[in-house]
């Protein structure tokens, strides 16, 4: 049994909590850390299982019993409490992204160096059914030779313009999922990238220096063209698609649903709309990552997201940026420490 302790006790935090309690049967949550934590969330917490609650995470990372730490606080203490759980000799899944700054994920790429601690990121979207499905097909040759990527990924409802000031901007809060799709599609890295974008959901989104609307064009190092379409707000629901087309075939998936029951009558032929938001699309994917984090740590194996994964979609992040105020192609090369 590894005994894992949860920094952060919002919205992802309570995720984590929720699928180590109910779907994880090798892991418990000893201890749920939040700054501002709430008689109600403790309440919660205890319901759920877990043993402690606490303001401090440092409370977590001096507990000798924890073996592991989520990190899933706010995106700016992810790379120092990284680092401070690897000094601990704490297994780390850390949230994405690490960090927005190449410079904070290298000292955590430092901290790991001659260190036997386990480090995972956590895109969940790898371990979605369908996407795997299309992964594990193109990996098992049955296109032949990628050619292109198609990735479609739309919410239901943009954020508030308050969250875009603080989120790093779509590039690096939205898209980077879809940045790492790409390369778990691939499977290979992106060399350049060029970004077409606009303001076209909701003008507070550009007074706050961000894009809502983009089409992204990416060159793979294994030749294959990918792109990206992202919108803020797609009004039928939560749009995440994927295609790969090769020189033998294509592979591609649709959206969940509720279900997969189609109505035909005089009236027309409908169907259930895509499942609405991530929670609802994701919470399977939420609890098969960390049943893999945790098999790592117990079977002592590569976690299937390294530090490396973490870097590379926030490089293809500020290389769109780049495209995006320069109005061209962006190599990844050109993004450095």
């Amino acid at each position: 049994m590894v005994n894992v302790g949860i920094i952060g006790a919002g919205r992802i935090g309570r995720v984590h909590v929720e699928s180590i309690c109910t779907q994880v049967g090798n892991a418990k949550v000893k201890s749920l850390a939040d700054p501002f934590m709430t008689e109600e969330t403790a309440v919660w917490a205890k319901e759920m299982g877990v043993e402690k609650t606490t303001k401090d995470y440092k409370d977590i990372l001096n507990d000798s019993e924890i073996d592991a730490v989520l990190i899933c606080s706010s995106t700016d203490t992810h790379s120092p409490i990284s680092v401070e759980a690897i000094k601990a000799g704490k297994h780390v899944f850390c949230e994405k992204p690490i960090d927005h700054d190449v410079k904070k994920i290298q000292e955590v790429i430092d901290a790991l160096k001659n260190s036997s601690v386990k480090y995972q990121v956590g895109f969940n979207r790898r371990f979605d059914h369908n996407f795997e499905a299309v992964r594990d097909a193109v990996a098992a040759g049955k296109i032949g030779e990628t050619q292109i990527i198609k990735v479609t990924s739309r919410d239901p409802e943009p954020p508030s313009a308050e969250y875009v000031k603080v989120s790093g901007g779509m590039f690096l809060d939205m898209t980077i999922h879809d940045f790492d799709m790409v390369r778990f599609l691939a499977g290979c890295d992106a060399e350049e990238v060029y970004v077409e974008a606009a303001v076209l959901v909701d003008p507070a989104i550009g007074e706050a220096g961000d894009v809502d609307t983009a089409v992204i064009t990416l060159k793979m190092k294994n030749g294959a063209i990918a792109v990206i379409d992202n919108s803020r707000k797609a009004v039928y629901g939560y749009d995440q698609r994927a295609e790969v087309f090769g020189s033998k075939g294509m592979v591609a998936t649709a959206n969940d649903s509720a279900s997969s029951a189609v109505i035909s009558n005089a009236e027309g032929v409908t169907g259930e709309k895509p499942l609405y938001f991530f929670l609802e699309r994701y919470m399977a994917a939420y609890a098969k990552e960390i049943k893999c984090f945790i098999d790592a740590i117990e079977k002592d194996t590569e976690t299937p997201l390294g530090v490396m994964d973490g870097l590379e979609p926030v490089l293809m992040g500020l290389a769109a940026k780049k495209s995006l105020e320069e109005h061209r192609p962006v190599k990844i090369s050109e993004i450095t420490v």
